[in-house]
Protein backbone atom coordinates (compact mmCIF):
# COMPACT_ATOMS: atom_id res chain seq x y z
CA UNK A 1 0.00 0.00 0.00
CA UNK A 2 2.60 2.49 0.30
CA UNK A 3 3.87 2.15 -2.91
CA UNK A 4 -0.05 2.83 -4.26
CA UNK A 5 0.36 5.83 -1.62
CA UNK A 6 3.22 7.01 -2.95
CA UNK A 7 2.49 6.66 -6.61
CA UNK A 8 -0.80 8.54 -5.81
CA UNK A 9 0.76 11.37 -4.27
CA UNK A 10 3.19 11.51 -7.08
CA UNK A 11 1.12 12.00 -9.85
CA UNK A 12 -1.42 14.17 -7.90
CA UNK A 13 1.56 16.63 -7.37
CA UNK A 14 2.66 16.65 -10.77
CA UNK A 15 -0.33 17.99 -12.38
CA UNK A 16 -0.43 21.66 -12.53
CA UNK A 17 -4.27 22.87 -12.09
CA UNK A 18 -6.36 22.13 -9.30
CA UNK A 19 -8.92 21.05 -11.39
CA UNK A 20 -7.33 18.39 -13.31
CA UNK A 21 -6.05 17.16 -10.30
CA UNK A 22 -9.49 16.30 -9.14
CA UNK A 23 -10.23 14.80 -12.29
CA UNK A 24 -7.80 12.56 -12.04
CA UNK A 25 -7.87 11.37 -8.56
CA UNK A 26 -11.93 10.42 -9.40
CA UNK A 27 -11.24 8.74 -12.39
CA UNK A 28 -8.05 6.65 -10.34
CA UNK A 29 -10.47 5.89 -7.26
CA UNK A 30 -13.16 4.58 -9.98
CA UNK A 31 -10.64 1.86 -11.68
CA UNK A 32 -10.34 0.41 -7.84
CA UNK A 33 -12.11 -1.90 -5.97
CA UNK A 34 -13.89 -0.02 -2.89
CA UNK A 35 -11.86 -1.41 -0.60
CA UNK A 36 -8.35 -0.59 -2.19
CA UNK A 37 -9.44 2.72 -2.51
CA UNK A 38 -10.22 3.18 1.22
CA UNK A 39 -7.09 1.90 2.16
CA UNK A 40 -5.46 3.61 -0.26
CA UNK A 41 -7.01 6.86 1.19
CA UNK A 42 -6.96 5.79 4.82
CA UNK A 43 -3.03 5.61 4.23
CA UNK A 44 -2.53 9.28 2.64
CA UNK A 45 -4.48 10.49 5.66
CA UNK A 46 -2.00 8.69 8.17
CA UNK A 47 0.98 10.54 6.41
CA UNK A 48 -0.91 13.86 6.34
CA UNK A 49 -1.64 13.64 10.06
CA UNK A 50 2.21 13.33 10.63
CA UNK A 51 2.37 16.80 8.98
CA UNK A 52 3.98 15.47 5.92
CA UNK A 53 4.25 18.61 3.15
CA UNK A 54 3.44 16.09 0.15
CA UNK A 55 0.74 14.36 1.59
CA UNK A 56 -1.25 17.26 3.40
CA UNK A 57 -0.83 18.49 -0.33
CA UNK A 58 -2.23 15.54 -1.45
CA UNK A 59 -4.62 15.27 1.06
CA UNK A 60 -6.46 18.32 -0.04
CA UNK A 61 -7.03 16.95 -3.46
CA UNK A 62 -8.90 14.13 -1.91
CA UNK A 63 -10.86 16.71 0.80
CA UNK A 64 -12.09 18.81 -2.41
CA UNK A 65 -12.99 15.62 -3.70
CA UNK A 66 -14.88 14.66 -0.92
CA UNK A 67 -16.54 18.02 -0.66
CA UNK A 68 -18.17 17.49 -4.03
CA UNK A 69 -19.16 14.10 -4.06
CA UNK A 70 -20.75 14.26 -0.52
CA UNK A 71 -23.92 12.70 -1.07
CA UNK A 72 -22.47 10.12 -3.60
CA UNK A 73 -22.82 6.38 -3.31
CA UNK A 74 -18.78 6.13 -3.33
CA UNK A 75 -18.36 8.09 -0.33
CA UNK A 76 -21.33 6.38 1.75
CA UNK A 77 -19.36 2.86 0.34
CA UNK A 78 -15.76 4.23 1.79
CA UNK A 79 -17.30 5.38 5.03
CA UNK A 80 -18.66 1.85 5.73
CA UNK A 81 -14.98 0.09 4.51
CA UNK A 82 -13.75 2.95 7.17
CA UNK A 83 -15.44 1.49 9.53
CA UNK A 84 -16.01 -2.12 8.91
CA UNK A 85 -11.75 -2.09 8.78
CA UNK A 86 -11.33 0.76 11.22
CA UNK A 87 -9.36 3.00 9.09
CA UNK A 88 -9.34 5.90 12.06
CA UNK A 89 -8.15 8.33 9.71
CA UNK A 90 -10.26 7.71 6.74
CA UNK A 91 -13.36 7.82 9.39
CA UNK A 92 -12.37 10.75 10.86
CA UNK A 93 -12.17 12.32 7.36
CA UNK A 94 -15.70 10.92 6.40
CA UNK A 95 -17.32 11.30 10.03
CA UNK A 96 -20.68 13.28 9.78
CA UNK A 97 -22.41 15.24 12.56
CA UNK A 98 -25.59 16.47 13.09
CA UNK A 99 -26.60 19.59 10.81
CA UNK A 100 -29.11 21.21 12.78
CA UNK A 101 -29.24 24.39 13.84
CA UNK A 102 -28.08 27.25 11.50
CA UNK A 103 -26.93 24.85 8.80
CA UNK A 104 -30.84 23.94 9.22
CA UNK A 105 -32.07 27.90 8.30
CA UNK A 106 -29.95 27.97 5.76
CA UNK A 107 -31.30 25.81 3.73
CA UNK A 108 -34.67 28.46 3.51
CA UNK A 109 -33.89 31.13 0.08
CA UNK A 110 -33.82 34.24 0.42
CA UNK A 111 -35.30 37.17 -1.91
CA UNK A 112 -33.96 37.75 -5.17
CA UNK A 113 -31.98 41.14 -4.67
CA UNK A 114 -33.86 43.82 -6.26
CA UNK A 115 -31.73 44.19 -9.15
CA UNK A 116 -32.92 48.20 -10.35
CA UNK A 117 -34.72 46.92 -13.35
CA UNK A 118 -38.44 46.84 -11.71
CA UNK A 119 -38.73 43.69 -12.19
CA UNK A 120 -37.14 40.35 -11.16
CA UNK A 121 -34.46 39.17 -13.68
CA UNK A 122 -34.58 35.64 -14.76
CA UNK A 123 -31.88 33.15 -13.37
CA UNK A 124 -30.24 33.44 -16.76
CA UNK A 125 -30.42 37.10 -16.89
CA UNK A 126 -29.02 36.91 -13.19
CA UNK A 127 -25.72 34.29 -14.65
CA UNK A 128 -25.40 36.64 -17.91
CA UNK A 129 -24.81 40.10 -14.94
CA UNK A 130 -22.77 37.30 -12.58
CA UNK A 131 -20.06 36.66 -15.94
CA UNK A 132 -19.71 40.60 -16.55
CA UNK A 133 -16.14 42.30 -15.59
CA UNK A 134 -17.87 44.79 -14.01
CA UNK A 135 -18.01 45.16 -10.10
CA UNK A 136 -20.85 46.96 -9.95
CA UNK A 137 -23.55 44.33 -9.34
CA UNK A 138 -21.27 42.46 -7.26
CA UNK A 139 -22.79 43.12 -4.18
CA UNK A 140 -26.59 42.11 -5.53
CA UNK A 141 -25.30 38.97 -6.96
CA UNK A 142 -23.26 37.82 -3.55
CA UNK A 143 -26.81 37.97 -2.53
CA UNK A 144 -28.40 36.38 -4.88
CA UNK A 145 -29.96 33.03 -3.87
CA UNK A 146 -29.74 30.93 -6.76
CA UNK A 147 -26.95 28.24 -6.72
CA UNK A 148 -26.25 28.76 -10.77
CA UNK A 149 -25.82 32.44 -10.04
CA UNK A 150 -23.40 32.25 -7.19
CA UNK A 151 -21.49 29.41 -8.67
CA UNK A 152 -21.47 31.46 -12.31
CA UNK A 153 -20.10 34.58 -10.02
CA UNK A 154 -17.59 31.94 -8.62
CA UNK A 155 -15.62 31.55 -11.73
CA UNK A 156 -15.73 35.62 -12.54
CA UNK A 157 -11.67 36.51 -12.72
CA UNK A 158 -12.96 39.89 -11.34
CA UNK A 159 -14.23 38.32 -7.83
CA UNK A 160 -11.89 38.41 -5.03
CA UNK A 161 -10.52 36.04 -2.01
CA UNK A 162 -11.79 39.04 0.16
CA UNK A 163 -15.26 38.77 -1.58
CA UNK A 164 -15.58 35.25 -1.34
CA UNK A 165 -14.31 35.79 2.28
CA UNK A 166 -17.23 37.64 3.04
CA UNK A 167 -19.53 35.29 1.23
CA UNK A 168 -18.72 32.36 3.59
CA UNK A 169 -18.53 34.32 6.64
CA UNK A 170 -22.67 35.24 6.45
CA UNK A 171 -24.74 33.73 8.78
CA UNK A 172 -27.07 31.93 8.78
CA UNK A 173 -24.86 30.25 5.65
CA UNK A 174 -26.96 30.18 2.50
CA UNK A 175 -26.95 26.44 0.62
CA UNK A 176 -26.51 27.70 -2.35
CA UNK A 177 -23.02 29.30 -1.46
CA UNK A 178 -22.07 25.60 -0.07
CA UNK A 179 -22.96 23.65 -3.31
CA UNK A 180 -21.28 26.63 -5.58
CA UNK A 181 -18.16 26.10 -3.31
CA UNK A 182 -17.79 22.75 -3.13
CA UNK A 183 -17.65 22.58 -6.93
CA UNK A 184 -15.09 25.46 -7.06
CA UNK A 185 -11.45 24.18 -6.37
CA UNK A 186 -9.97 27.55 -6.94
CA UNK A 187 -11.59 28.83 -4.02
CA UNK A 188 -11.55 25.51 -1.91
CA UNK A 189 -7.88 25.38 -2.12
CA UNK A 190 -7.35 29.12 -0.33
CA UNK A 191 -6.55 28.72 3.09
CA UNK A 192 -8.71 31.80 4.57
CA UNK A 193 -11.89 30.59 2.35
CA UNK A 194 -11.44 27.27 4.12
CA UNK A 195 -10.93 28.54 7.94
CA UNK A 196 -13.83 30.86 6.85
CA UNK A 197 -16.06 27.69 6.45
CA UNK A 198 -15.13 25.89 9.07
CA UNK A 199 -15.67 28.64 11.55
CA UNK A 200 -18.91 29.45 10.50
CA UNK A 201 -21.48 26.78 12.62
CA UNK A 202 -23.93 27.44 9.35
CA UNK A 203 -21.18 24.77 7.46
CA UNK A 204 -22.66 21.41 6.88
CA UNK A 205 -20.32 18.17 8.17
CA UNK A 206 -19.97 16.91 4.57
CA UNK A 207 -18.16 19.69 4.25
CA UNK A 208 -15.93 21.16 7.17
CA UNK A 209 -14.61 17.36 8.43
CA UNK A 210 -12.83 16.80 5.24
CA UNK A 211 -11.43 20.29 5.13
CA UNK A 212 -10.55 19.69 8.64
CA UNK A 213 -7.98 16.90 7.97
CA UNK A 214 -6.06 19.81 5.73
CA UNK A 215 -5.89 22.78 8.88
CA UNK A 216 -2.68 23.54 10.17
CA UNK A 217 -1.36 23.69 13.49
CA UNK A 218 -2.62 27.10 14.07
CA UNK A 219 -5.65 26.56 12.15
CA UNK A 220 -6.90 23.48 14.66
CA UNK A 221 -6.46 25.95 17.11
CA UNK A 222 -8.29 28.58 16.16
CA UNK A 223 -11.26 25.65 15.36
CA UNK A 224 -11.23 23.89 18.62
CA UNK A 225 -11.33 27.51 20.36
CA UNK A 226 -14.43 28.60 18.40
CA UNK A 227 -16.93 30.18 20.14
CA UNK A 228 -19.92 28.65 18.59
CA UNK A 229 -17.88 25.35 16.83
CA UNK A 230 -19.87 22.33 16.53
CA UNK A 231 -19.13 19.82 19.09
CA UNK A 232 -18.53 16.97 16.27
CA UNK A 233 -15.79 18.99 13.94
CA UNK A 234 -14.22 20.45 17.56
CA UNK A 235 -13.60 16.67 18.96
CA UNK A 236 -12.04 15.73 15.31
CA UNK A 237 -10.11 19.05 15.32
CA UNK A 238 -8.88 18.57 19.01
CA UNK A 239 -7.89 14.02 17.99
CA UNK A 240 -6.07 15.67 15.04
CA UNK A 241 -4.01 18.01 17.34
CA UNK A 242 -3.36 15.25 19.48
CA UNK A 243 -1.55 13.42 16.60
CA UNK A 244 0.23 16.37 15.20
CA UNK A 245 4.15 15.53 15.59
CA UNK A 246 5.09 17.13 18.98
CA UNK A 247 6.82 20.82 18.61
CA UNK A 248 10.50 21.16 18.67
CA UNK A 249 10.67 23.49 21.62
CA UNK A 250 12.58 26.27 19.66
CA UNK A 251 9.14 26.56 17.57
CA UNK A 252 6.56 25.98 20.74
CA UNK A 253 8.30 29.11 22.12
CA UNK A 254 7.54 31.04 19.10
CA UNK A 255 3.88 32.62 18.15
CA UNK A 256 4.09 31.37 14.69
CA UNK A 257 2.27 27.80 15.69
CA UNK A 258 1.84 26.01 12.53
Amino acid sequence: MFEGTERLRRVLLSLTDVSLRVGWLRAHLAELRDAQAAELLSSLCEDGERADPASREALLIVAMLLVSSSDSAFVERLRHHADERRLLSLARLLRRGPDGGQAGRALSEPPVPDYGTGRELTVGERRSLARTPSRKVFEKLLRDPHPLVIRQLLSNPRLTEDDVVRLTARRPLRSAIVEALADSPRWLRRQRVRLTLLLNPGTPSSVSMPLLAVCTRCELLDVLHGVDTPLPLRASAQELLERCPPLRRSVADSTLLQ
